[in-house]
């Protein structure tokens, strides 16, 4: 069959009990106890039965009721041919119980049928089940013609507003559903961005750390080799020590800067320039915070340029300048060109290459490269 509004079954989010409130059961449950007290009374309350037909009645309607479950059972399990089954089995107890004279249970399940049908089967379906068992009652209806067709119709109209009450509810209960996978899905993406943004953050802070640590660790073993006197190296080896406990500072800090801990970023490029002979930093444009991500790029870069100078451009001047503009940040590192160190192959560390993909992670851009005189870094960031 194809998925269309007649061969399609309602959801089984609506044939099922999820989204029920805890009053609307009650009341269902209480419809269904008075359902089967008034089959059980109309059993016995006839006066031409005599006890073992009396028994017989009510065993008839205790497998009703259990015909009944099934049925529902198999509905919400959208299996045709048993509800089919199951259906045919409830309309012939109620022609047996007209037969036998039990009128008022047989009309009873008639009714029953009707709405169930309309209600659980598809509309394909459902409109000749309800059509045959309102037609049963129609039949042998006592009430005037008029009364059995506003009756027939109400229960018809009954049976039809059920399925749309359930139907309603089982596309509330998927669209909860729905939100709560999404829910969990942004919970597990936000997670997942959290740990990569962590681990980008201890990256470029060891990167940078240890490639300091590098380069004063192999002008120790060129001054080695090339038997420098001992003060030399140990300049070096203190350097190198000076780096170690400065990159476990920045690593802190970068912690702490994922937390919304953040130093000041002019006061940053300040102290980052400190003890570096030739540097300076210039600031301009209206101050305004930045994200922490933003913030981080800024600073990630200006570490990496500067020990690039130390690095390929010994002796070398360096401008650092922080331009706040109206849509963007821009840094600019700027060397006056220098000697290449003797440590020139020591290694590139992480390098501009992983600044430029986080540059571009915020929707930036950097650019780095030679011009008149020595080398230029330029970072842009949208603020």
């Amino acid at each position: 069959m194809t998925d269309n509004a007649w061969t399609r079954w309602p959801s089984r989010e609506a044939l099922g009990r999820a989204g029920i409130s805890r009053p609307r059961r009650m009341l269902a449950w209480a419809v269904r106890l008075l359902v089967l007290a008034l089959l059980l009374w109309a059993a016995f309350s006839q006066r031409h039965v005599g006890i073992w037909e009396a028994l017989a009645a009510a065993a008839a309607v205790l497998l009703a009721g259990v015909v009944s479950w099934a049925f529902f059972r198999t509905t919400y399990q959208h299996r045709l041919v048993p509800s089919l089954a199951l259906m045919s089995v409830l309309l012939a107890i109620a022609v047996a119980a007209e037969a036998t004279g039990f009128r008022g249970p047989a009309l009873l399940i008639w009714c029953g049928c009707g709405i169930s049908a309309l209600e659980r089967l598809p509309l394909a379906v459902a409109l000749p089940v309800t059509s045959v068992a309102l037609a049963s009652y129609s039949a042998f209806n006592n009430d005037v013609w008029l009364t059995t067709a506003a009756t027939v119709a109400g229960m018809a109209l009954a049976g039809y507003v059920l399925r749309l009450d359930a139907e309603a509810r089982g596309n509330a209960q998927r669209l909860l559903a729905q939100e709560r996978a999404a829910r969990v899905a942004e919970a597990e993406s936000a997670a997942l961005a959290e740990r990569a943004r962590i681990a980008r953050e201890i990256h470029d802070v060891l990167a940078h750390s240890l490639s300091a640590q590098l380069v004063h660790l192999e002008a120790a073993r060129l001054l080695i080799e090339n038997g420098a006197d001992r003060d030399r190296i140990l300049e070096r080896v203190v350097a190198a020590r000076g780096m170690a406990r400065d990159g476990l500072a920045e690593t802190r800090q970068a912690l702490s800067a994922l937390r919304g801990e953040l130093t000041p970023l002019e006061e940053f490029l300040s102290e980052l320039v400190t003890g570096t002979d030739g540097a300076e930093v210039t600031v301009t444009g209206e101050r305004r915070p930045l994200s922490a991500e933003a913030s981080q790029a800024v600073r990630r870069v200006a570490q990496e340029a500067l020990t690039n100078v130390r690095k390929h451009a010994q002796g070398a001047k360096v401008q650092l300048r922080l331009d706040y503009c109206d849509h963007e940040v821009t840094l600019n590192v700027r060397d006056s060109g220098g000697l290449p160190g003797e440590l020139t192959r020591s290694g590139g560390g992480y390098g501009l290459l992983g600044m430029r993909e986080r540059a571009e992670l915020l929707g930036g851009s950097l650019d780095a490269g030679p011009d008149e005189e020595g080398f230029v870094v330029t970072l842009k960031v949208p603020v």
